[in-house]
């Protein structure tokens, strides 16, 4: 029945929504409305629409209360009715309701308000109130007191306004500009007095400017003493050093504000980080150098306090923090340190560095030997203070039986040793460490100091030496046996270290078991000369010499060898060293005309003719038809004045060799010693036999020139360019005859004819653009040299004229495309240098001359060029430095230098004589 009752929870569902009803709406649901869901705009309901819709949903209409306002009276529409008596008395009645209900709150509200009062005067009182205290402090103030109060700036920074305000002119002012470019036109009575040329003076006397000046100064450096505070006359004064001022104004250093900012910023960071891992000692130890890079000693010493107090087993935070501090304070912080970390020995090496008295050092030294007794660094320390050899030898025995491992204190009791007891240490030491190539080295090195003791026989001394072989060869088989394999580079780096230190003989003797390890058979030789090339360059001069008497030993037979061996000898070794390797190379390849030839040379140059002429004549049993020993010989004996055998060892050469060359020079001998007739009946024979050798017609027609016979002349040089066309000499020759027998167009023909002979050569282009040149056509001969440019445009000597020809501005320009196409050429660098040498740029055209002499030597014009340019610039040193280079270099090529070399006048003249030939022969 109660079921039957109870109401129907769904029945609304069945009922019509309300009229203001949206689904959704009180849970928030509602969508937004599209204009495709309410179709095409259009006007809205009117108000009688909607007042009826209200009405027909029991609405009641809302009224604005402003909707009655008058525009023109705010008090309303019934302002302007007749105010009476009811109304007045209505009024009263109101205002004393409100009187009465103000009266009962206003006891209250004025507490309140006061209340609110003192509370806010007391947290921010007026400025009057804060400077009360103050103000009644001045009443005490006294006079002088006020006196000494300075006078207030602008603090403010900003500017202030100018006073623009503006004051009537006197009329003083006005009368005097007006007054000031006017003359004065008459004379006053005292110039009428004195003439109007003169102005006595009114106590007649002279001006003293000595005492004015002397005032001057003494003004200056009383005013100079009051700034530096220096001065003595008031004792208020303090005393400042000048040197010591400046000296901590250079300590001082100024940061920037971006430098300030990232110090804070750093500051927070390292903050930061030994807040969050307190025992991370990097941590502590950048905190620190932060602030002492600030310039805040006190709290970089707090921090690294912390630091040690946190990471008490971190000996840098220790070390840190005694650096830190003074001299005594560190020395409590390093004994503090010890108790946490006992075993560093850094830390007792930097205790031992804050005593200064030996003994002190000594005492820590050796109470850390106690904590740590094996550390190779300490017993050096401790062995180093000690003074007497005694002492440390004690010492090193002690370390050595607590350390038998390290060598380098074997090695320090060794050196300290006698040399019998050094023997046995060193062995004691080998057996210890079976493994170390150093002990080795120590011992044969030992071995060749005994060695060299005065007072042995060669013989003695030879068979210890050898011993010194043996040991260095037992050594590397035992570190073999060992497992110890040091490459071929480490071995040659002890080898140049041995020689450093003065053993020459055991470095030979490492090179010696060492040097063919790590090589194949058919590689060895490039290796061992490319080893001992290296070492050369490094300046290991016995490392090279050891190296090559190695490979002489596996080679003995190779030319190239020794003839290395002997210039190594030559630059570096004594004469008896290279004598030795040239005796020894000519008896391994006894067929070797360039050995026998260096040999008699050096002979020759000692002074020793007897013995140059003894090696020629063993170098002609070995080689009998060699032509460059029998030129040789030849030149030895001319040189030595010996002509009748000169020429008849040439008439023995062309028996016995009979080459072309050997006639050749045997024409140039007659022709040398003025026998014209014998030199042309020689060149005819020898033309005969050899028509194509080209210098014979050369000599034949300059022979004919020199006696004035053009047609002959002309003769020979015609054959010999039909006989050998691509002989550029013979072509310049001819046409260089023809010029001197004015025939220029004959010259040009000759040259024009060389040149489709020989395509391609500069020399036959430069000797065209000199022909136009020495004729006077200067346009022509521009020409000329661009045509040559454009056939050969890598020759050097081309762009060397075409430089000169340029104008001087633009010759630097010019000089740069030379570089550009041929940047190694020695003719074009040399020119670089002279136009250098023009601009007075004198160390850069030295290093240009310098550069130009490296690439090719053998040109004599660049060392005749040099040369001049030291005359002129250079000292004494400098000009026997180049003579000497030269010399050396026996140069052989250049236009100048080859005209002045074959000149007859030149016969006999040395390279020295021929160079200052040469330097002034060039313009």
């Amino acid at each position: 029945m109660a079921a039957t009752n109870k109401p129907n929870k769904l029945a609304f569902l069945s009922m019509p929504a309300p009229a203001s009803y949206v689904a959704g709406l009180g849970r928030g649901a509602s969508g937004f409305t599209t204009r495709s869901d309410i179709g095409p705009a259009r006007e809205g309901p009117s108000a009688e629409v909607i007042a009826e819709a209200q009405a027909r949903r029991g609405e009641e209409p809302e009224f604005d209360a402003e909707q009655f306002q008058d525009p023109d009276n705010e008090f309303g529409l019934f302002a302007g009715t007749t105010y009476e008596a009811d109304d007045e008395e209505a009024d009263k009645i109101y205002d004393l309701v409100d009187h009465m209900m103000d009266a009962r709150r206003r006891a209250r509200r004025e507490a309140r308000e006061e209340a609110e009062l003192a509370k806010h005067r007391a947290e921010r009182p007026k400025i009057q109130q804060q400077f009360a205290d103050l103000k009644r402090g001045l009443s005490v103030v006294t006079d002088e007191e006020w006196e000494n109060i300075p006078e207030v700036g602008n603090l403010t920074r900003k500017k202030r306004k100018r006073d623009e305000r503006s004051f009537v002119v006197p009329d003083s002012v006005i009368v005097g500009d007006t007054a000031r470019g006017q003359y004065e036109s008459a004379l006053d009575a005292r110039q009428q007095a004195t003439g109007g040329f003169e102005t006595p003076a009114d106590s007649g006397t002279l001006t003293n400017f000595v005492e004015m000046g002397q005032a001057r100064d003494k003004i200056l450096s009383l005013k100079l003493d009051q700034v530096s505070g220096t001065s003595t006359a008031s004792g208020l004064a303090t005393s400042v050093d000048p040197k010591g001022y400046l000296t901590s104004l250079d300590s001082v250093i100024i940061k920037t504000d971006a430098e300030i900012g990232d110090i804070k910023r750093a500051r927070m960071l390292f903050d930061s980080l030994v807040k969050s891992n307190p025992k991370h000692s990097p941590g502590w130890i950048a905190a620190a150098c932060l602030e002492e890079h600030a310039g805040r000693m006190v709290a970089a010493r707090k921090i690294i306090k912390m630091g040690c107090e946190q990471c008490p087993k971190s000996e840098d935070v220790w070390l840190e923090a005694a650096r830190l501090h003074n001299n005594d304070d560190a020395k409590v912080i390093l004994a503090n340190a010890v108790q946490h970390v006992g075993q560093s020995v850094k830390i007792w090496l930097a205790a031992a560095d804050l005593e200064h008295d030996i003994k002190a050092k000594k005492r820590v030294l050796r109470k850390a030997l106690e904590h740590i007794p094996n550390s190779v660094r300490l017993w050096k320390e401790t062995v180093n203070l000690e003074s007497s050899a005694a002492d440390a030898r004690i010492l090193l025995a002690r370390a050595v039986e607590v350390i038998p491992q390290s060598v380098e204190l074997w090695l320090a009791l060794a050196r300290l040793e006698t040399p019998e007891k050094a023997k046995a240490v060193l062995n004691k030491a080998r057996k210890a460490v079976p493994t170390s190539h150093e002990i080795w080295i120590a011992a044969g090195r030992l071995l060749e100091q005994e060695a060299y003791v005065s007072g042995k026989s060669e013989e003695q001394r030879n068979k210890e030496l050898e011993v010194v072989d043996k040991t260095i060869e037992a050594g590397v088989r035992e570190l073999r046996r060992h497992q110890v394999l040091l490459t071929r580079e480490q071995w040659l780096k002890e080898a140049e270290r041995c020689e450093d230190e003065g053993s020459p003989r055991t470095c030979e003797a490492i090179i010696k078991a060492t040097v063919a390890m790590e090589v194949e058979e058919e590689d060895r030789l490039d290796t061992w000369v490319g080893d001992a090339e290296s070492a050369e360059s490094r300046g290991k001069v016995g490392t090279a010499r050891a190296i090559l008497a190695y490979a002489l030993r596996v080679f003995p037979d190779r030319k190239s060898l020794w003839r290395k061996a002997a210039d190594l000898e030559k630059a570096h070794g004594t004469r008896e060293s290279l004598n030795a390797i040239l005796e020894q190379a000519v008896r391994h390849c006894p067929q070797a005309e360039v050995l026998w030839l260096m040999w008699a040379k050096e002979k020759w140059l000692a002074g020793d003719v007897p013995a140059a002429r003894e090696v020629l004549e063993k170098a002609f049993v070995a080689n009998p038809e060699s032509e460059q020993i029998w030129l040789a010989a030849v030149k030895l004996e001319a040189e030595n004045g010996e002509l009748g055998v000169a020429r008849e060892l040439l008439v023995r050469a062309r028996t016995v060799a009979d080459t072309q060359r050997i006639w050749m020079k045997s024409a140039v001998f007659e022709r040398q010693q003025g026998q014209i007739s014998t030199a042309l009946e020689t060149l005819e024979a020898a033309l005969k036999k050899y028509p194509k050798f080209a210098k014979l017609y050369m000599i034949q027609g300059q022979i004919h020139q020199s006696q004035g016979n053009f047609a002959a002349a002309r003769a020979s040089y015609a054959a010999g360019i039909k006989a050998c066309p691509k002989e550029v000499n013979l072509w310049i020759l001819a046409s260089r005859l023809e010029e001197a027998d004015n025939r220029s167009i004959k010259a040009r023909s000759l040259l024009d004819k060389a040149r489709l002979a020989n395509p391609g050569s500069d020399v036959l282009w430069a000797e065209a653009v000199g022909v136009e040149e020495r004729s006077g056509g200067t346009a022509q001969a521009k020409t000329v040299l661009a045509r040559g440019l454009q056939e050969c445009p890598n020759s050097g000597l081309l762009w060397s004229m075409a430089i000169w020809a340029e104008p001087r501005p633009t010759r630097k320009s010019r000089s740069a495309d030379a570089l550009r196409k041929a940047a190694d050429d020695p003719l074009i660098i040399c020119t670089v240098a002279r136009l250098f040498w023009a601009e007075r740029k004198i160390e850069k055209a030295r290093q240009w001359f310098e550069r130009a002499v490296k690439i090719n030597p053998d040109i004599g014009d660049v060392w005749g060029w040099w040369l001049k340019f030291e005359r002129q610039h250079g000292t004494q040193e400098y000009q026997d430095e180049v003579v000497k280079r030269c010399v050396a270099a026996e140069p052989h090529h250049g236009q100048t230098w080859q005209s002045i070399a074959k000149d007859m006048k030149s016969t006999g003249k040395s390279t020295k004589e021929i160079l200052e030939l040469v330097a002034d022969a060039l313009h």
